[in-house]
This record gives C-alpha cells, structure tokens and sequence, in this order.
C-alpha cells in the first residue's frame, strides 16, 4: 500500500489553557484540579502537552484583563505548524460570552488547531459545531442570570437601607457587613464637620487639617494623603446624614446607619460649599453607550472607510433628531435613527427562517440533547461511585485510627489524600453542564427568538441587540451611501435561514427527506 504524501502529517502538539475566577477558588475549583483532568484528555487523545496557560482570579465576562489568554493564542499563531489541539477543561473556560467564544474558535480553526474541552463534547463536525455554540450560549447565559441576581442582590440590599461598598471616613463594616462607627476616627471626623459648618475654612485648608489630625483615605489596602477633590466629595456626601444615594438607581433611601450629622447641619455646609464657587458649570452628562435610542451605535459601520458609525442628536426647526453619523469623519455617511432601525429590521425580516426550518432544528437539538445528556448522567453516575467509594474509604481510616491501628500522623495524611480525590470527584460531578438548563425553556426561547427576527430586535436591549446582530453577521454589518446594507451571515444560520423542505436534509445522498433519528447516521464524525 503506497503512502498518500498529498495529506498533511497529524499534529500531535497540544497546549492547556486553564482558568479560574475568584468566586471558584472559594469553591476549591482550583486550576490544579482543571490541569490533571486536561493532562488525562490529552493523552487519551494521542496529543503531547507542550505549554500550559494558566489564569488565576480571572473573569471571562471579557477577553481583555486575561493576558495568559492573549499570550495563549499569539503562541498558537506562531507554532501552528506543529500545534494540533488547545485543550480546556470546559467551554466556559475559555469564555462565558458567546460572540467571545465564537471568535476564539476561528482563530483556532483558522491555524487548524482543534478545540478539545475535557469534560464536555467537541469536535468538528457540524453537529459538534452547533452543539458548542449551543453550550457556549448556556455559559453566556448563566452569566446574565448570575449578573441579573447580582443587580437584583445589591439594589434589594440598598433599598433596605444598607451599602454594598466600602463605607465613607469615619465609619467601617462589622462582621455582618454593617456599617458601623469607626472608633478611632467618629470623633475627628465629626469635628471636621462642625468646622465646615462655621463657614470660616475652605476645601484647601480642611485638607491640611485633616491631614493634621491623621486621617487617611485607604487605597488597595493602603493609606494615602488626601486630595482637595476628595475632601469635597466626602463632605457632599449624604451618607453622613443617614441618607444613601446611588447613581445607578437614581433614588434616596433612609440607611439603617447613624447619621453623624442631622440633614440641617448637612445643607447647612452644602451651601457654604456652593457659596464657594466661583462660576459654576453646567453638570455634563454623560452619554451612556446603552442609550436605547441609538443601539447600533457602533454595530454598523460606515462602507467607505469601515469604522463604526458613530450616533448624536441634530437640531431641526422644531426639535431634536437622531442621527447615526461615520465617526472616521466620512462627511456622506449620514443617516436617521429611525431609518437605520427600518432597514436593519428589513434586512432581519428577508432571512427570517421558515417555520418547517424551526421545527427541524429545534427536533434535532432536543433528541442530541437528550442522547449527551445521557451520556453525562453516566458520567456522573460514575462520580457518585466514585464519591462513594472514598467515603467508605475514609469511614474505614476513621476507625483504624480511633482502634490505634493508624497514628495521627498516618492518618492525616492519607485524609489528606481521600480529601484532595473527594474534591476532583466532586468536580466531575458538578461539571455536568446540560442538567443545569431547561431544556424546554432554551427551545421556547429559540423558537420566540428566531420566530420573528424583527420584532426581537425591537424589544431588545441594547446589550442583546448587539448579541443578536453579532451572533447573525460576525464580520459586522455596513451601511452604504445609499441606503443599502452589506453584511454576511453567520454560516450556522446560514444553514437555517436556507432550509428547504423540497431539498436534501443534512446531506442525504437519495435526496430524500431524511428522518430525524437517521439524520446522524450520514454524517462521517459519527
């Protein structure tokens, strides 16, 4: 048999990527646990470990901040000759927002290095392929809900009157997370107060004699001078007068803390503060980058010179307009908000799937969600035997040593041991991602998503409009002079938006329709 020199040689180079936040390193998912899962991976697969990247106490929210990351894919770049595989323990190592994700993993196709998660189902086919994306978007996801508790967490905690921060001068945190007096500068503090409301020292001088009596501000855990800016700001604060004030909830609340001063000792300084400047200037408000008024703010580009455009209000005969402008200074490139908005849902509108192209999808993600969740329950069955079995073991070292069979010494040890294996199996355990979701409720939300794609773009937010569009056109999409748009869709949804119910499904070679628990038996991975 004569060797086919044509087919490149077999890439047997592998890297580790491994991750952890700070929340996980409480919950003992430490990066050494990840590491020895990977190491097995790699050698089950025949692939050889050259380099492992480590990240600690880092989120995936983003790529930016995670620089073992970006050191990870520059090293693929360069040796992707001889690199094969990037090995993760799971996907949402590598990051817990899909556009994020979806961008890493052409990089990496685009070197042919494959990417091998550990603990979860990957591969190249179209089927892996789409269930990646598919568990990419559970990452994403349980972060949103993660972060929608947190919002929720931190603004049912200040309407009851308690703070999330760090409290201002004069007051700490007690063990219970509640604002409490400081006893070493309550006092100093107070007087500070009193000479303010006299009338007769000013921001500069309060600074002196602030630093006089020793009070210090705290920084990243150590203690600086103060600046005049910051005298101003604890003496406009109304925390001091039991009131909070937050600029995301745009609302006063009574906090459950001592006041230090009563509210008319408070404005009584505020006005003093005010009669103190010169010429005051309008308060400049920022222009939040959420503003619902312009949600493709930096989502279209301008086609002459591709840079995103850029958006504003225009000031017309009666009243004010909005406008999507080129921020690269293209003078043509202009055009409505609402126009902008018409077209974008126009173009969503002209590749809106058809109704048999959901049913299809939808059946086949359910029945392979149902066979790898079966495969995951096996997994994990094998864990709670596992778990099981060391209990016993560690019930059975319990009693030598309380018999005197075992020393303390022997007996500290080999727990030692049950206990760092307890926690890798309990790892494995947890790890079983798909039971996290309902799946009836994923595919509602597909269906009502993809349904009508123009009226979910309408009661989207601003971050999910630009989730939905980037999922859609990941190369952007650009507005021409013209009023056209260019755009190219997202190969997945390609294969949706194309479906045919007269053609061929999923490659059958009769050109018939293929039934669904057929469908895997034409595909060459499987």
């Amino acid at each position: 048999m004569t060797r086919d020199y044509s087919e490149p040689p077999q890439k047997t180079d592998a890297v580790i990527y491994l991750r952890v936040s700070t929340e996980e390193q409480v919950d003992n998912f430490s990066l050494d646990t990840q590491e020895d899962i990977c190491r097995k991976e790699a050698v089950r697969k025949g692939f050889k470990v050259i380099k492992i990247f480590r990240e600690e106490g880092r989120s995936a929210k983003t790529i930016h901040g995670r620089p073992e990351l970006l050191e990870m894919l520059q090293f693929c770049k360069k040796n992707k000759s001889s690199l094969g595989a990037v090995i993760i323990y799971r996907l949402d190592r590598l990051s817990r927002q899909t556009s994020d994700y979806l961008s890493i993993r052409k990089t990496l196709i685009s070197h042919m290095i494959e990417l091998i998660s550990a603990s979860e189902p990957t591969g190249t086919s179209p089927t892996d392929t789409l269930l990646e994306t598919i568990m990419a978007s559970f990452a994403q996801h349980d972060n949103d809900v993660r972060s929608e508790r947190t919002r929720n967490g931190m603004y049912a905690r200040f309407k009851s009157g308690l703070i999330s921060r760090k409290p201002p001068l004069g007051y700490i945190m007690n063990a219970d997370k509640f604002p409490v007096e400081d006893p070493e500068k309550w006092d100093l503090m107070g007087q500070c107060w009193d000479l303010m409301a006299t009338g007769t020292k000013g921001l500069r001088e309060m600074t002196r004699i602030m630093e006089k009596m020793g009070l210090r501000t705290v920084h990243k855990g150590k203690e600086i001078t103060f600046k005049v800016q910051t005298v101003q700001k604890i003496f406009r604060s109304k925390f001091y007068a039991g009131i909070l004030t937050s600029d995301t909830y745009k609302e006063e609340v009574q906090g459950q803390h001592r006041p230090m001063v009563s509210l008319e000792h408070f404005y009584k300084v505020q006005e003093i503060l005010d009669g103190r400047c010169v010429s005051k200037k309008a308060t400049n408000i920022k222009k939040e980058r959420t503003d619902k008024t312009f949600p493709l703010r930096r989502v279209v580009k301008c086609s002459e010179c591709g840079i995103g455009l850029t958006a504003g209000w225009s000031k017309g005969r009666s009243k004010r307009y909005p406008y999507y402008r080129c921020a690269g200074g293209c003078k043509t490139t202009s055009i409505r908000a609402e126009k902008l908005d018409d077209a974008v849902v126009e173009l969503l509108q002209s590749i809106q799937p058809k109704k048999e192209c959901l049913d299809m999808f939808t059946k086949f993600v359910l029945e392979e969600y149902e066979r790898r969740l079966k495969h995951v329950k096996q997994a994990k069955n094998q864990s709670d035997s596992e778990i099981q079995r060391l209990k016993d073991m560690r019930k059975v070292l319990v009693e030598k040593n309380m018999m005197g069979i075992y020393t303390d010494e022997i007996f500290t040890e080999q727990n030692a041991l049950i206990e760092k294996k307890l926690q890798k199996a309990h790892v494995a355990k947890a790890n079983s991602t798909l039971e996290k979701y309902d799946i009836n409720k994923i595919i509602v939300f597909v269906r009502d998503t993809l349904s009508d794609l123009g009226a979910t773009y309408r009661r989207s937010t601003v971050p999910q409009v630009k989730a939905l569009l980037g999922s859609i056109f990941p190369s952007g999409i650009q507005y021409n002079n013209d009023g056209t748009l260019n755009h190219e869709i997202n190969p997945m949804y390609q294969a949706i938006f194309n479906f045919d119910t007269m053609g061929v499904v999923f490659g059958d070679p009769t050109r018939n329709r293929t039934a669904l628990t057929r469908m895997r038996t034409w595909c060459p991975s499987r």
